[in-house]
């Protein structure tokens, strides 16, 4: 519970701290909408990305969930912002680097339907998602937001020059030596004809 001042009165709001594993009991869903304030647990998050080929990203911390639903007969709407730290591997220069995420979501839940060709529909058409059982399971919805908020191709910088093709020098620190007109029996020619010039 949260105590704001606000023009001399005090206005009390239902907002909660929860950490990790954030569930929600259906019958506890009103059409008065609830806040919530979670930490959601980054452990699968950062198992998806250990696994895959190309290890882009790791999650050092949880996401913080800034959550309000409520609901409107019997579907259910979720709306919100999460925010957090994403350490990225540069797709140029492969330098590890931190950035924030933080994204505005909204998503809506409609009791699943008996007919699978009913259910095919309403998702096509009207993007819906469902749920089954008793209780809400928030991780999967928000895992996918925060995924969706990642970069296709993370940079360090827009700028970031990458690395070397020849030496792997990275060229934002350092100047590339591995192409020394000197050195290279291709200019040989070059060097004689000057030579000979003079």
């Amino acid at each position: 519970m949260i105590l704001d001042n606000k023009a001399g009165i005090n206005i009390l709001k239902n907002i909660l701290l929860v950490e990790y594993a954030m569930k929600i009991t259906v019958e506890q869903i009103t059409e008065s909408p609830k806040d919530v304030v979670y930490n959601e647990n980054i452990d699968e998050l950062n198992r998806i990305y250990s696994e895959a080929k190309i290890q882009d990203f790791h999650f050092p911390a949880v996401i913080e969930v800034n959550l309000i639903y409520y609901r409107s007969g019997e579907d259910l709407f979720f709306t919100g912002r999460f925010r957090g730290t994403v350490e990225g591997c540069c797709s140029r220069c492969l330098k590890l680097y931190s950035f924030p995420i933080e994204k505005n979501f909204d998503f809506v839940l409609t009791p699943q339907p008996q007919s699978e060709k009913k259910r095919e529909l309403n998702t096509e058409e009207m993007g819906l998602s469902f749920y089954a059982g008793k209780e809400i399971e928030l991780y999967p919805f928000i895992r996918e937001q925060v995924l969706l908020s990642l970069p296709i191709r993370p940079l360090c910088d827009e700028n970031c020059r990458g690395l070397c093709s020849g030496c792997g020098a990275n060229l934002n620190d350092e100047v590339c030596l591995c192409f020394d007109p000197k050195a290279d029996a291709r200019m040989g020619i070059f060097r004689a004809l000057k030579i000979n010039q003079q």
